[in-house]
């Protein structure tokens, strides 16, 4: 069972329009609307986080796709399923980590709690697409050029370095991991001033996730640079670094595939070209990933 499978099945028997990228865009309220869910167990594990940080992070998953879409986030609600020991003092640092991830700009206007035999969080976030050109995984087109922003492979070192043991909070790899930053400025700025269509998402899932995903969606091939992909330098402590590079996820980098023309900062990593899939050029020679081989190497959330 894997989560692409699921969401074509809802899709079709719902014959739904807004389904298929991480945002709703409804036009008629000039409004992006998404939602995720982290549930102990398969997203998260008390052994490497506490109430603050969860509820940072939870925050945290959505803005970036409310960003990630074109929009500007405004507000969330949040649904909180919790376990006996979870008590007064955990709902507190929760709600603290959501405050600070909110930042004053992102008001918390309701939700749901529930008992549950483990925690399980999920939120909805709701953004402005008032006087922004809101994008769409299926609008990169062939010329385009490919750009990210932020680091990649991060995350995924720090959930290595928790998973060993390590309780060192400090270490960059394992904040990365814990307490994500997300690339707003970036985003804000694409679609302030991208003028065409094009395709922007979140790396939430993994660089190569969100290639292959735009690639597809979009009915392109997307060739890319392995090594103009921005990464930290320490990451290749690691055997298989590059594996984390690529496929590692919930770093929260951006990637967009926009006209040549545009100066929208970030780093080039590639083009759009005629074909399907990605080309990634890696160690001077060029592999060829299609949909069904990456959706073979990312996270399946039904696998825990």
């Amino acid at each position: 069972m894997k989560e692409k499978e699921l969401i074509n099945i809802i899709k079709n028997i719902s014959g739904s329009e807004y389904i298929g990228d991480d945002c709703a865009y409804l036009n008629d309220f000039e409004l992006v609307v998404t939602q995720d869910s982290l549930v102990e167990g398969v997203h998260f594990s008390l052994d490497y986080t506490d109430g603050y940080k969860l509820g940072y992070k939870s925050v945290m998953v959505n803005l970036s796709d409310i960003y990630a879409s074109g929009g500007i986030p405004k507000y969330i609600t949040i649904s909180l399923s919790l376990p006996s020991f979870a008590d007064n003092s955990f709902v507190e640092e929760f709600y603290k980590g959501v405050k600070d991830a909110c930042a004053g700009d992102v008001k918390v206007i309701g939700g749901d709690l529930t008992g549950s035999d483990k925690i399980f969080v999920s939120v909805c976030a709701l953004g402005s697409a008032k006087g922004r050109n809101i994008s769409s995984r299926s609008k990169a087109k062939e010329g385009y050029k490919i750009v990210v922003l932020g680091l990649h492979g991060s995350s995924a070192a720090g959930f290595q370095f928790l998973k060993s043991g390590s309780k060192d909070f400090s270490n960059k790899f394992i904040k990365a991991h814990l307490t994500p930053e997300i690339q707003s400025d970036f985003a804000i700025n694409i679609a302030q001033t991208v003028k065409e269509p094009y395709a922007m998402m979140d790396t939430s899932d993994g660089l190569m996730d969100a290639l292959s995903t735009i690639a597809n969606e979009s009915g392109v091939l997307l060739e890319v640079d392995f090594a103009k992909i921005p990464y930290d330098g320490d990451i290749k402590q690691f055997l298989n670094w590059e594996d984390f590079v690529l496929f590692g996820g919930e770093d929260y980098g951006i990637l967009a595939v926009v006209p040549e023309k545009y100066d929208i900062g970030g780093t080039q990593i590639g083009y759009a070209k005629k074909g399907l899939g990605v080309d990634m050029l890696l160690n001077g020679k060029k592999i060829h990933y299609s949909k069904t081989d990456v959706e073979n190497k990312i996270f399946n959330h039904f696998n825990y």
